[in-house]
């Protein structure tokens, strides 16, 4: 069977999250200590986990929870007991200046987006973020020419998996679940979310097990251009 939309996750699908996330924690602590804050980095962790933990708490299931600027205002806060807004300004910059700039897709991905859109096959990037930073990424990544729609969880105000993220962009390109297929590394957000909407999944460089063993892709890959014997 072939297909006429992708759906593709962007972080850890289209290229390796932990080393940009790395990069740019190691960023904001150089950013930290040149603002006079003396911290370790064993200490800067501990405080970054402590505000990330804050945020994702109140903020949990909304784009915000995963917001960098957030974790640091919140860490500052946390640190100084006051605010800290321009100090947390720089630390979140730092952090995603250096993130952007490590960033690397992962090998086929640009060679199989553009041949999926050379054949006719809609690209939509569905992803749970902020809608400014995933567009930083894409632009970064060289990728804007082979992609026709981009959806962020800003946009729903809710995350995958709720079928808002999929449902959306199905409607904006008119297609129908059964002739859509979803790529991510997630077995809850992107398998489990799309299985139930009822597109077909791809589990691509899979980050965590589903423990529950219920969320079953309808198909597993080992590399990138993979997609194209799933798609075409």
């Amino acid at each position: 069977m072939s297909y006429e939309a992708v759906f593709f996750d962007l972080d850890d699908t289209l290229y390796s999250y932990p080393e940009c996330n790395e990069a740019g924690k190691a960023a904001a602590w150089e950013a930290a200590n040149d603002r006079g804050y003396d911290l370790s980095r064993a200490a800067f962790d501990d405080l970054y986990m402590e505000g990330r933990r804050e945020v994702k708490r109140e903020l949990a299931g909304t784009a915000s929870a995963h917001e960098r600027f957030l974790y640091f205002k919140r860490a500052l806060e946390i640190h100084t007991g006051t605010h800290r807004s321009r100090d947390a300004l720089a630390l979140g910059e730092a952090y995603w200046e250096t993130y952007v700039e490590e960033m690397k897709l992962f090998e086929g991905v640009r060679e199989t987006l553009a041949e999926l859109q050379a054949a006719g096959v809609d690209v939509a990037i569905v992803s749970n973020l902020t809608t400014r930073i995933q567009m930083e990424k894409i632009d970064a990544l060289g990728i804007e020419e082979h992609v026709d729609l981009v959806l962020t969880s800003e946009e729903t105000g809710r995350e995958k998996p709720a079928s808002d993220m999929f449902t959306l962009p199905l409607a904006k390109l008119d297609r129908r679940p059964s002739e859509t297929v979803m790529v991510g590394d997630d077995v809850e957000a992107d398998v489990e979310g799309g299985n139930a909407v009822g597109l077909t999944t791809v589990l691509f460089n899979e980050t965590a097990d589903d423990e529950t063993g219920h969320c079953r892709p309808d198909h597993q890959i080992d590399g990138f251009a993979e997609v194209l014997e799933v798609v075409l």
